[in-house]
């Protein structure tokens, strides 16, 4: 803001005082002859929007530049804060005038401290006022991301489910044949002991046959790493059929189990966005827009 000077000759330094923690510079317009006072932000405001402050607010300025002590020139990108650390020269026209920045007094831990408090409180706005359109952006990309995935997994869920039908029928046949030749190797051992032969020539024929049968149970470890328990070995027999059958019918069964993570990802996302505790929302307006 620019006031009129009580002089009749305007002094012609620079001076440059803090108020409110703010540098405040006061020069005089060339052209309107008045003493006219510059607030910047030192942290934001550059050496060349305060010279095109300068210039905007005396139209008669048609030079306006900064000089180190050296006789360098500063770039007009450089920040205020950094220029008012040392003594610079700021030509206004053809006058040159010397300026010596004071300094600046150093903040209080108490005025430090509601600083640090006032930050916090205009972040903790920033955010209740933004964060209602980031959730609604953000809930109708996941929404976008579900239905395309979803478009994705719906072939290769109904090819799944005939391949497993498939698999499943398989594996119980597998079940009922083992089952029928037990039976029948348990009927012939009965008839080759009762009708054909006597028990002690058959006793040491069913000692092989268990012997043999607990070796293909041994083996089984072996190749698996597995105990012989009837419920894994029907999972694992379903599994072979499984594979089989996919691979038969270019079932990609490494894309389709990215897919249901990437399913499962963006539907634990959606549902943490719309908790209520992580919204800070009230449970009744989180209903309201499911």
């Amino acid at each position: 803001k620019c006031k009129i000077p009580v002089a009749t000759t305007p002094p012609p330094e620079v001076t440059i005082n803090y108020r409110h923690g703010l540098p405040v510079i006061t020069l005089t317009l060339p052209t309107r002859s008045e003493r006219c006072r510059f607030t910047v932000k030192p942290m934001v405001t550059t050496v060349g929007a305060f010279l095109q402050d300068v210039q905007r607010e005396d139209k008669g300025i048609e030079r306006a530049e900064v000089f180190a002590t050296d006789g360098s020139k500063v770039s007009d990108a450089t920040l205020m804060e950094v220029l008012l650390m040392n003594d610079f020269k700021l030509v206004v026209n053809n006058t040159a005038y010397s300026v010596s920045p004071p300094a600046k007094e150093m903040l209080s831990s108490e005025h430090a401290t509601e600083m640090e408090d006032i930050k916090s409180l205009v972040h903790r706005l920033f955010v209740a006022l933004h964060l209602e359109d980031h959730q609604i952006r953000k809930e109708r990309e996941l929404l976008q991301k579900l239905d395309h995935l979803k478009e994705e997994l719906l072939p290769l869920e109904q090819m799944k489910a005939r391949i497993m039908d498939r698999a499943d029928a398989k594996t119980s046949r597998l079940l009922w044949v083992g089952l029928a030749l037990m039976s029948t190797q348990g009927g012939a051992l009965a008839w080759l002991t009762w009708w054909v032969y006597s028990w002690d020539i058959m006793e040491p024929v069913t000692y092989f046959i268990t012997y043999g049968s607990a070796m293909a149970f041994y083996a089984y470890f072996v190749l698996t790493k597995q105990d012989y328990i009837y419920p894994d070995a029907k999972d694992r027999q379903f599994l072979h059929y499984f594979y089989q059958k996919s691979k038969k019918q270019h079932f990609n069964v490494e894309r389709y189990n990215k897919l249901k993570e990437d399913l499962a990802e963006a539907e634990e996302s959606l549902r943490r966005l719309r908790q209520p505790l992580h919204l800070r929302l009230p449970i009744q307006e989180i209903n309201d827009k499911d």
